[in-house]
């Protein structure tokens, strides 16, 4: 922790600034003027017609070091400061820019950096002149160096956004969502068929809607981790950039610990899912590495248990489960913890490990569903739970049960525990050189389960009376 301290009072406390990444300027148009007159840039550059924005401040945090005290419950021991280039820089601070254009930016030498140097005036008082210089993508910063933005860049996005999430519905709909909120962190409850990302035909994601979660920020909600488009329930994005860089260690880290030694317990997700057939086992430890299969001349991919030769990428995932319940019509609800976050590691461990795909798993279950025969729905059934309605952004509420001829995906992220990101978050920024991070809160996130799974959970229970 001292390293942290001493560190955030050696740049003047930019460390809190983080929580801006487009700080705004000094109102004081003599201020603006000097950027404008000192830049070292070409005659456009010096001119009123472009304006900067500030990036906050280069402040060297040790991300990792920070996760790790966190998940471990400690104090934050004392660790190098990690340095970083200008383009890390700018994307960490500026993560709504595509990649593309950022690189642009450098390759255009539009990215500035300030050059800081005292001159005598005339009444001989020390005066601070600003000058911006011309910054390359791989030039290294040292603590306190600023980066400027033309102003432009920031301006089209938010009109673009403002063009873009003008409905009402919609942003209901998106807010209705959530679970949790505080001055770090955002958790809702995905619904099935929202993909987290976008891609090749994705028009709505979460992390391109992601602004509708926020009113009067200059800050999107980030994501810190992933969900499968069509699996449900909880999911965490970081309200700043300083809590989502905290939270993509701490799940990276949480990986790592657990093929260390498995003790790790700050962090914990349990899923909820159907599978088809009994395991062997009411409960165990699944560990089986995963490995990238390239299919069609490598147009497409999956996953896979390690098999061979052809597999690439092998990484070890561990999943431990738990039997909730087995039906005699051979389904079974399992809980799931994973305690690695690997792509696709719970589908692949109960299709290829335990031999019980999941429901719905059309890509790791596909043989399974083959002789498929939907279960008659019981006259006892609650109603609405056989309703079917239309959502925002396309997405249907109902049907995909297992009284369908086509089930969707049964598996939900029903529970995650975390520490108080928030607290963390105040600790980084304290003086208190003896913060220690073993008393952090938990906070339990528990999502409740999407109309189809609850409706096959209902028709299972009538058939099994």
């Amino acid at each position: 922790m001292a390293a942290f301290l001493l560190l955030r009072r050696q740049v003047g406390g930019a460390l809190p600034r983080l929580q801006q990444p487009y700080a705004r300027l000094s109102t004081a148009a003599a201020r603006q003027d000097t950027l404008d007159a000192g830049c070292t840039g070409s005659k456009e550059d010096r001119g009123n017609k472009n304006r900067w924005r500030e990036l906050p401040p280069f402040a060297p945090l040790d991300i990792t070091a920070a996760a790790r005290a966190i998940l471990r419950g400690k104090g934050g021991e004392a660790e190098e400061t990690s340095s970083s280039t200008a383009i890390r820089w700018v994307r960490r601070c500026c993560p709504d820019l595509p990649a593309s254009l950022v690189q642009k930016l450098f390759r255009l030498r539009k990215v500035k950096k300030n050059a800081l140097t005292a001159e005598t005036s005339s009444t001989d008082a020390s005066a601070e002149q600003f000058q911006l210089k011309r910054v390359s993508a791989k030039d290294y910063l040292l603590p306190g160096d600023t980066l400027f933005l033309p102003v432009n860049i920031q301006e089209s996005s938010v009109a673009e956004k403002t063009r873009k999430f003008d409905n009402r519905n919609e942003i209901d709909f998106l807010r209705s969502l959530e679970i949790y909120k505080d001055k770090a962190i955002i958790v809702i409850n995905k619904p099935p068929g929202m993909p987290v990302q976008g891609g090749v035909g994705i028009k709505n994601s979460i992390d391109v809607l992601a602004p509708m979660f926020e009113e009067n920020s200059s800050e999107a909600p980030r994501l810190v981790h992933r969900l499968d488009r069509d699996c449900s329930g909880v999911l965490v994005l970081g309200r700043t950039q300083l809590s989502a860089s905290i939270l993509h260690a701490i799940f990276r880290e949480k990986t790592a610990d657990a093929l260390a030694d498995g003790t790790q317990q700050v962090l914990q997700r349990k899923y909820v899912a159907l599978v088809i057939g009994t395991p062997r086992h009411s409960k165990g430890l699944l560990s089986a590495p995963l490995a990238k299969v390239l299919l069609q001349d490598g147009k497409s991919e999956r996953l896979t248990v390690k098999a061979g030769p052809n597999t690439t990428s092998v990484q070890d995932a561990l999943t431990e489960y738990r039997v909730i319940e087995s039906c005699p019509q051979g389904f079974t609800w399992l809980e799931l913890f994973p305690l690695t976050g690997r792509k696709h590691q719970l589908r692949v461990h109960c299709a290829e490990v335990l031999g019980t795909p999941i429901v719905g798993d059309y890509k790791y279950g596909r043989q399974a569903h083959q002789n498929w025969s939907p279960l008659p729905a019981p006259q006892a059934i609650e109603e609405e739970l056989l309703k079917k309605r239309r959502l925002p952004f396309g997405l249907v509420l109902g049907g995909g049960s297992v009284v369908e001829e086509q089930p969707q995906l049964h598996l939900h992220c029903k529970q995650m525990v975390l520490p108080d990101i928030s607290a963390a978050v105040q600790g980084l920024q304290s003086e208190d050189a003896d913060r220690d991070f073993s008393d952090l809160e938990k906070l339990s996130f528990v999502a409740p389960l999407p109309q189809h799974m609850r409706l096959s959970w209902e028709v299972l229970k009538s058939v099994n009376k």
